[in-house]
């Protein structure tokens, strides 16, 4: 495997993983505030928001598909 792909591996693993989720939770919740405080066009970032929070709280990683790993992590709740 080459390195990059390692890499490429490392990251979805680790997006797969409660911290990753976390890190998707909050980037969500960012992205709907922001969306919101700015309004106006800016709304559309608050509806982007949805996609990473919702994946998050689901413990879903939409990235994993691509690499061949299963769109929901071992471990995760529902699994």
């Amino acid at each position: 495997m080459s390195k990059a792909k390692e890499t490429d591996v490392t990251f979805v693993n680790f997006m797969s993983g409660g911290t990753g989720r976390a890190v998707r939770i909050v980037v969500g919740l960012a992205m709907i505030a922001i969306g919101l405080v700015l309004g106006g066009g800016w709304l559309a970032l608050s509806i982007v928001g949805l996609v990473p929070l919702a994946a998050g709280a689901l413990g879903l990683c939409l990235l994993a598909p691509l690499f061949h790993l299963p769109l929901r992590a071992t471990g995760s709740p529902g699994a």
